[in-house]
């Protein structure tokens, strides 16, 4: 069964494009792991009997994340990485060598690429793995936004992460989670929202799950921003509550960094800064609501004009919020 083309989706950036493959055709293959990953050369050793590779993969912008699977023994050789990337066996074992290091990768332990140079993996018959690829702009990115400041040349990371325990393990599980999403029609993903929340926790997830020479930076006190700085946010979002923000886009309308944006909200409002968001939000809602005349006016186009692209969920934080439900709010003032 082959099927490349992305599934049927409202036309939006951080909609997610999902694809099941599967083949015994090497070429097929290399054309699917090329469109999806990097160009690269795939070969199986001399007197390997049979060729299968099943593909998985969910793409949320610039990150990519892939269940891979291989029937039989497999090569796989990029003359230049230009992504930062991250392979996780679930099932079998991969050699991999990658910047003067070699790694023999497995359940417990996964590979880390670097971008800038060639990559060589060999792939174990019955082998599953977990390929994680992040375009090398949107992690440097994640990252300055995350310090504050620009960040200069390739991020570091080592060639493995321990999958096993700690903050690697916890890592391991939210690619997991993504992956299992691959199965449901109605996952939250297909939500622009949470699509693009999923992806900055899996940059910044991976960020603080492995030592680099901004890691202790990082994890370090962050210094709360001042108050003039949050005024700005707050001015910002009361001005286009329903402008899709991300935590880094209030961060860059602070001027300083999202742990500092965080630390300055929880200081002077309580709160965080998308908890504030959504707050003013709702308060958008609720006021929409009950100046609504009798007719002409329902609850999904409120929600809708107010920012929420899912109603049950809009609908849920609202009563939480005001103790009635946004329709109970309409007919009280249709009536």
């Amino acid at each position: 069964m082959v099927d490349v083309s992305p599934r049927p989706v409202t036309v939006s950036a951080e909609v997610p494009d999902i694809v099941h493959f599967s083949s015994a055709d090497i070429e097929q293959a290399r054309f699917v792991l090329n469109r999806f990953y990097y160009p690269m050369a795939v070969t199986t050793p001399a007197g390997a009997d049979h060729f299968g590779l099943g593909v998985e993969v969910i793409q949320l912008g610039p990150l990519t994340v892939g269940q891979l699977s291989f029937a039989g023994p497999v090569t796989l050789l990029v003359s230049e990485l230009d992504a930062y990337h991250v392979s996780m066996p679930t099932t079998g074992r991969m050699h991999a060598r990658h910047a003067g290091h070699e790694v023999v990768a497995g359940p417990s332990t996964g590979v880390v690429f670097g971008p800038g140079n060639p990559v060589c993996t060999h792939h174990d018959a019955n082998s599953v793995e977990l390929a994680v690829k992040i375009e090398r702009d949107a992690l440097e990115r994640e990252l300055s936004a995350l310090l504050g400041r620009p960040v200069e040349g390739p991020i570091d990371l080592p060639p493995a992460i321990d999958l096993s325990t700690g903050p690697g393990q916890s890592w391991s599980r939210l690619i997991r989670l993504l992956r299992e999403e691959l199965e449901h029609d109605t996952s939250l993903i297909y939500q622009p929202q949470i699509a693009e929340h999923l992806r900055s926790t899996v940059l910044s997830g991976l960020l603080l799950s492995m030592p680099h020479r901004y890691h202790d930076e990082l994890t370090g006190p962050a210094t709360a921003g001042p108050p003039r700085a949050i005024r700005r946010v707050v001015d910002a979002i009361h001005a286009e509550p329903d402008r899709t923000f991300s935590v880094g886009d209030l961060a860059r309308i602070a001027g300083m960094s999202v742990r500092s944006l965080q630390e300055g909200f929880r200081r002077h409002l309580g709160c965080a800064p998308m908890t504030y968001l959504q707050r003013v939000r709702l308060a958008e809602a609720r006021d929409c609501l009950l100046r609504a005349g009798p007719v002409g006016v329902t609850v999904a186009s409120v929600a809708h004009r107010c920012g929420f692209t899912h109603l049950g969920r809009f609908a849920s934080a609202y009563r939480a919020r005001f103790g009635e439900s946004p329709s109970e709010t309409l007919r009280a003032a249709g009536g």
